[in-house]
C-alpha cells in the first residue's frame, strides 16, 4: 500500500482540527468564568488532543520516516497543518468561545456518526471511540449557545456579535477538499457536500431557539485544509512547538 494513503491523510487532517481546538480550549485552564466551567472546557481540550493521537498514530502507521505524533505536532510548519480555519480564533471572550465550539461540534458530531461505519477499520474504531466524547461537546455547546442567546442583554449581544463574525469560517467545514473528496468517493467517509444541508439545518435551529439572527452572509472563507491559514494560527504554533523546537527530541 502507497504510504500515506487517502484514508490517512484523512487522519492527519482531522487530527490537525483536533490538536489546534485543543489548543485554544487549553488556554482557558485556569480563566474559566467559574470553576465547573473552567474544568468543562478543559476537559473538552484532553477529549480532543486524545482524539489527536489516535488520528496522528494511524496517519503514521508504514511512515518511512518513522515519524512519531510528536513530530506531527511540533516540528511541522503552518502551511503544513490542514486544519479548518475555525478552530485557529482566539478565544475572546466565553461567548465567542461557545459559538467556534457550536458550530465545530455540530459538525463534528454529524460527521463522527457517519464515519462509525466507514469500511476502514481504522477510522471507524477512532470514530467509535470518539462518538461518545463529541455527543457531550455538542450537548455543552448547544446548551450554552440557549443560555446566552435567551439570557440577559448583554449576553444576547456577546453571542450574537460571536456568531456574526464565525459565521463565513462554518462553510469550510462542509467544503471538501481533494482529501475530502477522495475519501468520499472511496466510501471511506462521509461526503461534506450531502452534509451540508444536515449541518445549516441543525445549526439554524439552535440559533432560532437561543432567539438569535441568522446572518444573511452567503460568501463563505475557506483554505485552511490547503495549507492557508489565518495569522492566528503561527501564534498557536510558536507557543505549542516551542520545546519541541529548542530541545528537538525531548521525552516528557
Amino acid at each position: 500500500m502507497t504510504y500515506p494513503s487517502i484514508a490517512q491523510q484523512l487522519a492527519q487532517q482531522l487530527g490537525d482540527n483536533c490538536i489546534i481546538l485543543a489548543h485554544r480550549l487549553s488556554e482557558w485552564c485556569g480563566h474559566g468564568p467559574v470553576l465547573e466551567q473552567d474544568i468543562a472546557l478543559t476537559n473538552i481540550a484532553l477529549d480532543l488532543l486524545g482524539q489527536t493521537r489516535m488520528y496522528y498514530t494511524y496517519a503514521l502507521e508504514n511512515d518511512p520516516q518513522q515519524r512519531s505524533e510528536d513530530d506531527l505536532a511540533g516540528l511541522r510548519d503552518a502551511h503544513q497543518f490542514h486544519n479548518i480555519q475555525l478552530v485557529e480564533f482566539p478565544n475572546t471572550d466565553w461567548a465567542y468561545t461557545i459559538a467556534r465550539q457550536f458550530f465545530f461540534d455540530t459538525w463534528h458530531y454529524l460527521y463522527i456518526s457517519e464515519m462509525r461505519n466507514s469500511p476502514d477499520r481504522n477510522l471507524a474504531e477512532i470514530a467509535e471511540k470518539a462518538f461518545k466524547e463529541i455527543t457531550y461537546h455538542q450537548r455543552f455547546s448547544s446548551e450554552w449557545m440557549l443560555r446566552l442567546g435567551d439570557g440577559t442583554a448583554v449576553s444576547r449581544e456577546k453571542i450574537q456579535a460571536a456568531v456574526n463574525e464565525l459565521w463565513t469560517f462554518t462553510g469550510e467545514l462542509t467544503t471538501p477538499n481533494d482529501v475530502d473528496t477522495a475519501a468520499a468517493q472511496a466510501g471511506i467517509a462521509p461526503d461534506l457536500t450531502a452534509m451540508s444541508a444536515v449541518y445549516y439545518t441543525r445549526v439554524h435551529a439552535v440559533l432560532a431557539e437561543a432567539t438569535l439572527q441568522i446572518p444573511s452572509v452567503s460568501w463563505m472563507q475557506k483554505g485552511g485544509k490547503t495549507g492557508k491559514h489565518t495569522e492566528h494560527l503561527g501564534y498557536i504554533l510558536a507557543d505549542m512547538q516551542f520545546l519541541q523546537r529548542a530541545y528537538p527530541g525531548s521525552k516528557w
